[in-house]
């Protein structure tokens, strides 16, 4: 594990100010739409003809060439970057932790200026690199085999937070101003800490802006939306984004489901199903990923497969599951099931005609496989307390 060089100041958020504060910081204009800031040029000053020449140049330097600062824009004038630079905050997250795993794995650790912290995920591959971004500040669901899941929701991330986790990627690796065919961040999962569909309106927004063909112009093929199951949600995010869907399922009944993951006492497995259905009926048939963490003696028997099976096939749902075998964790209660049942489940599955590949385990040993990610500054505090506890006892 490699810790790699840190030095990106704090960005200056606007949607969670702290009260009393003597200055209030001006809102970032990353994560503003195209629109908004060409309302905002008005709002300061702007001659209306230029606004909207103006904010596709400023759009253009923000996500495309990747800047850090009013002043590197060089084809604004002088009197613009000023009133710019009064009017808006532009600077990234401060970056308080920075790991690479000895497979190649990066996880940042992002401290935003309210204090709170979230940990964002690079994985490289051959031909292609996924970043896995958060939408919250810990996590308001408690799936009793996610470490995440043992942090409380503090708060939603904005759109500006959000966006700025791909930034600060794409600044580590180094790939501002690079065509399509040279970039290594091709795809974008939100499988971070946090449920996005309970952030939504915050994750729309975000995902418009790197999607729009003006800047970075990732196509909605390319992002995949992990979920819980927060069904009405899911037919909101089919109308308005049409990006990639991944269901976390994990289980195959609701009596095993509800017990793993609570939110299936209010979306039970019928229902999720559905949904998934009528998802991938808005998008041509498109896929729907199912992600299956395969935990010793909990759901990984061959009657769980088979079940699996035949619940996708009763819903006509074209879909893939995702085998991931369970990656431990501090105080878990869980073991990770053993290869040879991994297999066999998958081969069952394979052999019904729908494809379910095991995932490879990236980036353990910097606890950023899936469902490790927990923010430092959380477990250090709970270490702390464990310390004081222990100090206290020992006085007396």
């Amino acid at each position: 594990m490699k810790r790699l060089p840190l030095g990106t100041e704090p960005v200056l958020a606007s949607d969670f100010r702290k009260e009393g504060a003597e200055t209030i910081p001006p809102r970032s204009i990353v994560g503003l739409s195209l629109d908004e800031i060409t309302e905002r040029l008005a709002e300061i000053g702007v001659p209306e003809k230029q606004c909207k020449m103006r904010s596709k140049q400023i759009w253009q330097w923000i996500y495309l060439k990747g800047v850090k600062s009013f002043e590197e824009m060089k084809n604004l004038p002088r009197k613009l970057k000023s009133q710019l630079e009064e009017a808006f905050g532009f600077a990234r997250p401060q970056i308080i932790e920075a790991l690479i795993s000895k497979d190649g794995t990066r996880k940042w650790l992002m401290k935003f200026p309210d204090g709170n912290e979230v940990e964002t995920v690079f994985i490289p591959e051959k031909d292609r690199g996924t970043l896995c971004i958060s939408s919250q500040v810990g996590c308001t669901l408690t799936c009793r085999f996610c470490h995440t899941g043992t942090q409380r929701l503090v708060r939603n991330l904005s759109a500006e937070e959000i966006i700025m986790q791909f930034m600060v990627a794409r600044d580590d690796i180094g790939e501002w101003d690079k065509e399509d065919a040279g970039r290594l961040v091709t795809t974008i999962v939100l499988m971070g800490m946090g449920e996005p569909l309970y952030n939504f309106d915050n994750v729309s927004r975000a995902m418009k802006t790197l999607m729009d063909d003006n800047g970075i112009n990732l196509g909605r093929r390319r992002i995949t939306l992990s979920t819980s199951g927060v069904v009405p949600e899911i037919y909101r995010c089919g109308e308005e984004l049409g990006v990639n869907l991944a269901i976390s399922l994990h289980a195959v009944n609701d009596k095993t489901r509800s017990e793993i993951m609570p939110i299936n006492k209010k979306y039970p497995i019928a229902d999720l199903l559905k949904a998934c259905k009528d998802y991938a009926g808005l998008r041509n048939s498109r896929k729907i990923t199912f992600e299956y963490v395969m935990i010793k003696d909990v759901n990984d028997s061959a009657d769980d497969a088979r079940e699996l099976v035949r619940l996708l096939r009763s819903y006509n749902i074209p879909a893939k599951v995702n085998l991931i075998p369970f990656n431990p964790w501090p105080g878990s209660d869980y073991e990770r099931s053993s290869g040879n049942r991994v297999k066999r489940f998958s081969e069952i599955i394979f052999d019904s005609g729908i494809s379910a590949p095991i995932r490879s385990t990236r980036g353990e040993d910097i606890l950023a496989a899936c469902g490790q990610l927990k923010s430092v500054s959380e477990k250090r505090r709970k270490s702390e307390i464990l310390k004081e506890k222990k100090a206290a006892e020992l006085s007396r």
